[in-house]
């Protein structure tokens, strides 16, 4: 039990190495490739997980040689359009200016009604208010509305609004994040005088965030 235990322990810690040497995607932005590479990793982590008697490097090892394959490919990807198109395919122009190009879509194997669903999904309830509708190479729908249909920017209203800067959290629940604080440009030494200031400690707060403008707001704990 304690060796099942610990076996699968580690296959789940190199399972999530192997995930995030191959870099941070949601599931619905996978490429192909990565995502055969993600099915393959948890049926081969899964086999030496229930079957003890199989030595643990008989996952371990498939799944460095998938890790590593999957990195070369994706060099190969950035170095060479060519291979990119080859492996990724190429986006496909499904709506061009309110029309449907029905042989696009027929290529696709994609009917009206799986179109018109993700259509919907982005608030759009009619075709004939989309300029261009691109299905991406990871199977996800890029829609550009129309310009009269498109909500009006500040540009197009010649306003110009305030830069309220990055806004991060730098405390949570009482501990502080340097990261953070250097991403807004802030210093310990900063964060300081404002606790300083307030009264405060960083043990005293539940939330706190800072924006690059030198902004903060502050949350403080609750009593029990």
């Amino acid at each position: 039990m304690i060796i099942s235990f610990l076996r699968a322990i580690l296959l789940y810690g190199a399972i999530i190495g192997a995930i995030r040497l191959m870099g941070k995607r949601q599931i619905s932005e996978l490429q192909t490739s990565e995502l055969v590479v993600t099915l393959l990793i948890s049926d081969i982590a899964a086999i030496p997980m229930q079957d003890t008697s199989q030595p643990l490097v008989s996952g371990l090892l498939p799944i460095a040689v998938l890790v590593m394959c999957e990195i070369a490919i994706s060099v190969g990807m950035v170095k060479s359009a060519l291979f990119r198109k080859w492996i990724c395919g190429r986006p496909i122009l499904v709506i061009r200016n309110g029309k449907v190009d029905q042989k696009e879509l027929r290529r696709l194997r994609m009917t009206i009604e799986d179109l018109s669903a993700q259509l919907r999904q982005q608030g759009i309830a009619h075709m004939d208010d989309v300029s261009y509708a691109i299905v991406e190479t990871n199977g996800s729908l890029s829609v550009l509305k129309k310009p009269a249909q498109d909500v009006p920017t500040a540009q197009m209203l010649q306003l110009d609004p305030p830069d309220e800067g990055l806004e991060l959290v730098v405390i949570s629940d009482g501990k502080i994040f340097d990261v953070s604080l250097s991403l807004c440009g802030h210093t310990r030494e900063w964060l300081d005088g404002i606790l300083e200031g307030q009264n405060l400690s960083a043990k005293d707060i539940f939330i706190m965030t800072a924006n690059t403008n030198g902004g903060f707001q502050i949350t403080k704990k609750e009593e029990p």
